[in-house]
């Protein structure tokens, strides 16, 4: 199965050690798509939610909730599955005092990724400021049992303390000062991680991809290479239902991303949804006019699928 080729390309520039002028976010189309402008892959989008997360740190990291809420609430409303834009959401409301408008998007952070301590954390202090004791003890409850299932010696086990006592005395009516352990990464090592996270792409060593390109996508936000490649390296471990998501986070910010439409129109393929699988191939024909490589390939797919692809 190919792989998404423009970043293919960008990443035989740094093995040759040509200057990179432009960041990551700037790069333009993964997954074959091409051009250099500084939005999203063949997107044109009201705004670039991938720019629009990068405000949201810069206000995070200098203390101005209000304005980092602002920005993560836009990467939220194009992107609603993006538990690092919730959780920053909900925990920029939190610092904020906004304890009622936190509540959902933490919500919303654990259940698109229950392995969030501070989003455990911060949930359970929200329930108690705003009087659900029940609810504030469940993820008091629920941070323990993550602690007892980390494998000995647990490195996180100092992180999962302090969270509990701080869940716990938020409950208690002395909540103690919300310092959030995760600090969001600088987007000029996005481009790093990135090439890293290729090259063990290509090795096959797709569990390290992972955390490779989760860390980016923590720190640029959802741009749709990324969640295309995350979308490609849960895919071939067999985790459809996370490559499901990833790909549908890619469409969500660029609509007409070649790459994401169809590699997700080959997991649907995989999955025996043959007529998802050609919605996903008309959609590239309608894109690519005259044709391209994105939709020659999945029609390949298709075809030697022993189906026609008519």
């Amino acid at each position: 199965m190919a792989m998404p080729r423009s970043r293919v390309a960008f990443c035989a520039t740094i093995a040759l050690g040509l200057a990179v002028a432009q960041p990551l976010l700037a790069a333009g189309g993964g997954g074959g798509g091409g051009g250099g402008s500084s939005m999203p892959s063949e997107s044109t989008p009201r705004y670039d939610p991938a720019a629009e997360y990068q405000k949201g740190v810069a206000a995070y990291k200098a203390q101005d909730f209000k304005g980092a809420a602002t920005a993560f609430k836009r990467v939220t409303d194009a992107v609603p599955k993006n538990a690092p834009a919730q959780y920053l959401l909900g925990s920029s409301l939190l610092l904020n005092g906004d304890f009622k408008k936190a509540k959902k998007p933490l919500e919303l952070a654990v259940k698109y990724d229950a392995t969030l301590i501070d989003a455990q954390r911060d949930l359970g202090i929200a329930y108690a400021r705003l009087g659900d004791a029940a609810k504030a003890a469940a993820q008091r409850d629920a941070l323990a049992a993550m602690k007892g299932a980390c494998a000995a010696p647990c490195a996180k086990a100092g992180q999962f303390d302090a969270a509990i006592a701080a869940v716990a005395a938020a409950v208690g009516g002395t909540p103690q000062a919300v310092a959030p352990s995760f600090r969001p990464g600088l987007p000029e090592d996005a481009d790093k991680v990135y090439v890293a996270a290729v090259g063990l792409i290509n090795e096959g060593r797709y569990e390290d991809a992972i955390v490779r390109l989760e860390g980016a996508v923590w720190s640029d936000g959802p741009h749709p290479d990324l969640t295309t490649y995350l979308g490609f390296a849960n895919r071939k471990l067999g985790r459809y239902d996370a490559a499901r998501g990833w790909y549908e986070q890619a469409l969500a910010v660029a609509p007409e991303h070649r790459g994401a439409l169809e590699y997700y129109g080959e997991l649907k393929l995989e999955l025996g949804d043959l007529a998802g699988a050609k919605a996903h191939l008309a959609r590239l024909d309608r894109i690519c006019g005259f044709g391209c490589q994105q939709a020659d390939e999945l029609r390949k797919w298709i075809s030697e699928s022993g189906r026609s692809a008519s």
